[in-house]
């Protein structure tokens, strides 16, 4: 099973090929492919790469598939005896991306 954990906007993410994620809104069009570069370990059948802190030679083909919107998270504050309340939504723009292929060079 060939694998990578990859750093994008800010997390890391366990990657496997033909499968999809949603990362945070990546400003391309629909259809487009994005390559990341941005990886700090790879699994190759057993053969372990760890970048310091990324590897160059590693590239991981991705295709956009949809702009999307997350889940509602709730953020309610409270200030105890102070009769203060607020109370707000969240929804988080996701990008989903599939991934088509690991390279290594």
């Amino acid at each position: 099973m060939k694998y990578a954990i990859v750093e994008i906007s800010g997390r890391q993410f366990w990657i496997e090929t033909g499968k999809y994620y949603d990362f945070n809104r990546i400003p391309t069009d629909l259809g487009k492919q994005i390559t990341l570069n941005r990886v700090l370990l790879l699994n190759d059948e057993g053969k372990v790469l760890i970048g310091q802190p990324y590897l160059e030679k590693v590239q991981i083909k991705g295709k956009i598939l949809e702009h999307l919107r997350g889940k509602k998270t709730i953020v309610y504050k409270m200030r105890p005896k102070k009769k203060t309340r607020k109370k707000q939504g969240h929804r988080q723009d996701l990008t989903r991306v599939l991934i088509e292929d690991i390279i290594v060079s």
